[in-house]
């Protein structure tokens, strides 16, 4: 890394913070410009500057795409020290790659948690590792500020949430990482082991959360359930974290370690805050910066001062669920109608839910016990009319009618594949991990 990371409290406000960009700006720029696919994109000549970045094209998720696997490449590529693609994209992936000194810069990122991550802490990792960042990412920061790291992956046979549960008791688990749809599975899973999620985990102090939009009031009902601070950051497999919540709970962009915007689909137009399409410029991505890249995540950005005094611009996440689905006339965001869902009160025991929109009506199905099922149903189904203006039908299913029981309490064999088998044994098995 050529220049030294900032930290909180290196400036005294966003005008100074903002001021001192520049020049790493510019040096970002030309770290770029080594890169096959942003050399093609500036042309021949000297490298742009930071009083040309308004007026250079938008990075897209295509253009990663385009340029798989290494046509971002800006270092040697003997001098990187990992390589990730990111979840849910269809043909070819998404790359990126970080070398030893981007990494310094992710760990640090991600460590900037106001619930501070110290070697007293036992930090269960609940995300995926494979070829995503967010598990990597939370191991790196665990292990950067001393951490016992429990390395509980996600989507593995071999952590299946009644293991996550044993894990989280047993091992005295402080810290954990993970979306905040697992707080609720844990929640469940416990209670399906005969635990209390509030009560039966003292060790516990906080759940960091990323990954999905979270409203107020999910978050809400997961710290309540767990009796424990829901701390929530932001980012992606090809940025690193992005943002991070200060102690008065608001969510604060890290613009000391990357360049923001906000881009307004309608006019083409980028601002600094505003509501729009987040864009993003690395400033200490030596590996694969990064220049006007799209996240296409809807935000809400605004350099109104906090007072926790980080000097730091606040960001609303809305994600790509803030564009609606058509239903009665109007459009229905999951985030809205998750709001609903869990301002029901507590005694209503609704942890899950889902629902379909269609042209006339939403079709909505909870999870509860059945002597609540008849007033949990007809409050939600008050909340859409009055609060959306849509009409809907709410249907009550039993405990297990969303997520069954054997799935919370279920361990699954995971073996290692062998090649020779007894005169009873199922040889099909040869290669099969379970």
């Amino acid at each position: 890394m050529n220049a030294p990371l900032p930290q909180l409290g290196d400036w005294r406000s966003a005008e100074e913070l903002l001021a001192g960009q520049g020049e790493q700006l510019t040096r970002s720029l030309s770290w770029a410009a080594r890169s096959p696919f942003y050399a093609r994109r500036f042309g021949p000549g000297p490298a742009p500057t930071d009083t040309d970045l308004a007026g250079l094209e938008l990075t897209t998720k295509q253009d990663l795409r385009d340029n798989y696997p290494f046509g971002l490449l800006a270092v040697p590529q003997e001098r990187l020290a990992t390589y990730h693609e990111s979840s849910g994209t269809s043909g070819r992936p998404t790359p990126s790659y970080y070398t030893a000194e981007d990494w310094q810069d992710l760990a640090e990122r991600f460590a900037r948690k106001h619930v501070g991550i110290t070697p007293a802490d036992t930090l269960l990792v609940r995300t995926p590792y494979a070829l995503l960042l967010t598990g990597h990412l939370a191991h790196a920061a665990g292990r950067l500020r001393g951490a016992t790291v429990v390395p509980g992956d996600n989507r593995s046979l071999a952590t299946p949430c009644s293991r996550i549960v044993r894990a989280l008791h047993d091992l005295r688990v402080t810290l954990t990482w993970s979306m905040p749809t697992e707080c609720l599975l844990w929640a469940a899973g416990a209670r399906a082991a005969g635990h209390e999620p509030g009560k039966d985990f003292p060790a516990l102090r906080a759940l960091f959360v990323g990954g999905e939009p979270l409203s107020p009031a999910r978050r809400a009902r997961i710290s309540r359930l767990w009796d424990v601070p829901v701390v929530e950051e932001y980012g992606s497999t090809e940025t690193g974290t992005l943002a991070g919540e200060c102690p008065l709970g608001r969510l604060h962009l890290w613009a000391d370690r990357a360049w923001f915007e906000v881009y307004d689909p309608h006019s083409g137009r980028c601002a600094p805050q505003g509501a729009g399409q987040l864009v993003v410029t690395t400033l200490f991505r030596e590996a694969m910066p990064l220049v006007r890249y799209n996240l296409e995540d809807t935000v809400e950005v605004s350099y109104a001062p906090c007072a926790c005094g980080w000097h730091l611009p606040t960001v609303r996440v809305l994600g790509r669920t803030a564009f609606g689905h058509p239903v009665a006339g109007r459009a229905v965001t999951q985030h809205r109608l998750e709001e609903l869902v869990y301002s029901l009160p507590d005694e209503d025991e609704v942890l899950f839910w889902r629902a379909r929109a269609e042209p006339d009506r939403l079709q909505v199905q909870i999870e509860t016990a059945g002597h609540l099922a008849d007033g949990a149903a007809a409050r939600l189904r008050e909340s859409i009319r009055t609060e959306l203006g849509v009409p809907a039908t709410v249907t009550a299913l039993p405990p297990g009618g969303l997520l069954p029981k054997e799935q919370l309490l279920s361990m699954p064999d995971v073996v290692k594949p062998r090649s020779l088998f007894g005169a009873h044994e199922d040889w099909d098995k040869a290669l099969i991990y379970q």
